[in-house]
């Protein structure tokens, strides 16, 4: 059952008059019957990021008065914002800044980076933009990682970050990039950053413990960073010839369905990213672009 049925079985029970909360789930559910995908382009990079929550039915309809909010970037990288290796800290602070606007009580700002994270968070910019939003933002305490049951096949359990699995609200913003392995890195591959232990295990078996991990987390949004793209030698670039710059932002609650979008951004289809297709099957969300209900905003 998708979002979407979800809230309407809810809605039709009469349930939901018990939930806190009810105008942000009769939001959401209005949201979702206008919106399955927001696209926004424009030159401003926290102007887009607003604009395509806003098509979604707004911050309010996902983030409540009181949520300790995670809000997870790409910071794995050594890199300034330019290089698009990392997700571009206009669009990190942005998020930061409305969620507090809709009442959360903390945001919390982390990445397991690949470097030395002192270097990746100061410069990816993401560490002064998130602070400068009010955001929370702390380095991976090792201290913090539980082993935590998996529902799927690939993995049955894996040590997860204990803040981000017991948040009220997880929003997950990945940077659009290439990847050796798995072709592109977008939403689902983003979730890594959340994983302990010897992650380069997971890479013989990439595509189904993506949708494992994906299925345990399930990020209450999804926010896709593609202002600069990282065309080629990702995940780390660092040669500016690489990076496009397409000024765009893709907000959706589907993972699968933000993700088989990211593909058209690089000229693929969902169906070219295995880790996409593996989710489609497992019902963890729609790669069929066509049957989703697509706005398209310019800022």
């Amino acid at each position: 059952m998708n979002r979407r049925d979800f809230l309407k079985a809810t809605l039709a029970a009469g349930t939901v008059l018990a939930v806190p909360g009810v105008s942000g789930l009769f939001s959401m559910l209005e949201a979702a019957e206008k919106t399955d995908l927001a696209v926004a382009t424009g030159p401003s990079p926290a102007s887009i990021t607003k604009a395509a929550i806003d098509a979604l039915g707004g911050i309010k309809a996902f983030i409540s008065r009181g949520d300790v909010v995670v809000v997870k970037p790409n910071i794995g990288w050594d890199r300034l914002p330019v290089y698009a290796a990392t997700t571009n800290p206009e669009v990190v602070a942005t998020v930061v800044a409305l969620c507090y606007e809709a009442g959360a009580k903390q945001v919390k700002v982390f990445d397991h980076s690949v470097v030395d994270p002192r270097r990746c968070y100061k410069q990816s910019g993401i560490a002064a933009a998130a602070t400068a939003s009010g955001g929370v933002v702390s380095f991976i305490d090792d201290r913090k990682f539980r082993d935590m049951k998996l529902p799927g096949v690939a993995l049955k359990s894996w040590p997860l970050y204990i803040e981000a699995i017991e948040a009220d609200k997880f929003i997950n913003i990945p940077i659009a990039k290439t990847h050796g392995l798995s072709t592109l890195t977008l939403g689902m591959k983003n979730l890594m950053g959340i994983m302990g232990s010897s992650r380069g295990r997971i890479h013989q078996r990439m595509d189904g413990s993506l949708v494992d991990l994906a299925m345990t987390v399930k990020p209450t949004l999804v926010i896709l960073d593609a202002v600069r793209i990282l065309t080629a030698n990702g995940p780390q670039g660092g040669d500016l010839s690489d990076v496009r710059q397409l000024n765009t932002v893709v907000a959706g609650w589907d993972q699968v369905a933000v993700d088989a979008y990211g593909a058209t951004l690089f000229g693929l289809k969902g169906s070219s990213l295995g880790f996409v297709v593996a989710g489609h099957k497992a019902g963890l969300g729609s790669m069929d672009l066509a049957k989703l209900r697509i706005k398209k905003i310019n800022v």
